[in-house]
């Protein structure tokens, strides 16, 4: 501070820059006389050096009045800096969360399931009509609402993807096969039969034409399945009954056994084409008809082989190729688990094992390596039965699934009210090469 006031220069323009920072910072000084008096010697720093004398004195103690000021100004700054640190944070972190949420993939607009709004104002609408059977709401807030040619409302998607989930659940066809959502009756697939053919050539030798590849067009027969669960009028005035719950059980269960018998003896008149309705043969891939199913005789008559029955799966393990053994699996009722449990080695080991991390009810087990799904269609052990499956069932058996619909009768069934609701299945094995048979017969 001495250097300072000894150089009269220095002070000045000290002075006078102090005062203009702090009024751009809105800092009013409390003696407004020391800026004019800032200002008022700048011809002294510029060269009046004759007038400097006088005025030093007073340049100090105006300089001295004001540094309480100034201190108490640096303090209020201080901390507005501090304030508008943190707020300037919040705002940045604000910003970053909006822009992760930009970034993140558009599911339609709608929830974390990927429903618009206009669904989740379907769905409301559709529950109002399930109970009061008022259709204004429901065709006003629903563009998918529209009635077709056999009548009634599109379920909501939402209620729909439950459905198919429960089916899901409870259909180990639907856990094990492709599916596909179709949006016509009109849906086909084309298939190639032996793959695209192949040939070799030398390094200056002209090429020729390969094998043309064999396509073939399945078309999935398609039917419609129907329910139709029945309800009080009284019930449905009570706000507290669950209403969508008890509709999805009904619609589950009975879905559920209709499609699954379908998905496996299904004939294919207005149903799906069932697995075990194709023709089969013994005759191994490349040589026997495209259309059919390969089976491996367990043999016995209506039993397995007398000696090293086990032998028999192995067999058919083996008659699928490498390619398809990847996500393969055996499916089989609950009466012909029991008797592969059964099965032992020649070392005496089951050839059905548990995985040691799922010694619990439900576990699901292996048997040669493979998962095991149970499934109550597949018939008994019986003279010449296919009870047995194994292959990618991914590869060669589609389900076809188009949307529900419903039709509200409260007139023909009083005090019940029926929900007539139909659902459009269809099936068909796409690949015969991904599926292989056991048939109980001695060859």
């Amino acid at each position: 501070m001495k250097t300072l006031f000894q150089n009269p220069k220095l002070l000045m323009l000290g002075l006078v820059a102090l005062m203009a920072l702090a009024m751009l910072a809105g800092y009013q000084p409390a003696h407004a006389e020391l800026m004019l008096a800032g200002v008022g010697g700048l011809p002294m720093v510029m060269g009046h050096t004759e007038r400097l004398e006088a005025g030093q004195a007073e340049f100090k103690r105006l300089l001295l009045a004001n540094l309480d000021s100034v201190e108490e100004f640096k303090t209020k700054y201080d901390s507005r800096l501090d304030t508008l640190s943190d707020e300037v944070h919040e705002v940045a972190k604000a910003v970053a969360d909006n822009l992760l949420k930009l970034q993140r993939p558009d599911m339609g607009g709608g929830d974390s399931a990927g429903f618009s709004s206009e669904d989740r104002q379907h769905k409301q609408a559709f529950v109002g009509w399930l109970r009061s059977g008022r259709e204004a709401d429901l065709q006003t807030k629903s563009m998918s609402a529209t009635s077709d040619p056999e009548g009634g409302y599109a379920v909501p998607r939402q209620l729909d993807s439950l459905l198919t989930k429960v089916l899901r659940e409870i259909n180990p066809m639907r856990q094990l096969a492709r599916v596909v959502q179709a949006e016509s009756g009109d849906f086909s697939m084309v298939h190639s039969i032996g793959g695209t053919a192949y040939d070799w050539v030398g390094e200056i030798a002209p090429i020729g034409d390969t094998d043309a590849p064999q396509f073939q067009l399945i078309k999935p027969t398609i039917g419609i399945l129907y329910a139709q669960p029945a309800i009080t009028q009284t019930l449905l005035e009570d706000a507290s009954f669950d209403l969508e719950n008890w509709l999805l059980e009904e619609l589950a269960e009975a879905f559920g056994e209709g499609e699954g018998t379908a998905f496996i003896t299904g004939n294919g008149v207005n149903k799906p084409t069932g697995l075990l309705t194709y023709d089969t043969t013994n005759q191994a891939d490349g040589v026997r008809d495209a259309n059919k199913l390969q089976y491996v005789a367990s043999g016995a008559s209506g039993g397995w082989a007398a000696v090293a029955p086990g032998d028999k799966l192995v067999s058919l393990v083996h008659a699928l190729k490498p390619r398809y053994r990847a996500g393969a699996a055996w499916l089989m009722n609950s009466n012909t688990l029991a008797e592969v449990r059964q099965f032992k080695t020649s070392s005496g080991d089951y050839l059905w094992k548990i995985p040691n991390e799922a010694q619990q009810i439900g576990a699901t087990g292996t048997l040669l390596g493979f998962p095991v799904h149970t499934c109550e269609d597949m018939p008994d052990i019986a003279a010449s039965s296919l009870s047995i499956a194994f292959g990618n069932f991914q590869a060669g058996y589609t389900i076809v699934d188009r949307s529900s619909r419903m039709i509200r009768d409260a007139l023909t069934l009083k005090p019940y009210v029926r929900y007539y609701t139909t659902r459009r299945v269809g099936g068909a094995v796409r690949d015969t090469r991904a599926i292989k048979l056991m048939k109980f017969s001695a060859s």
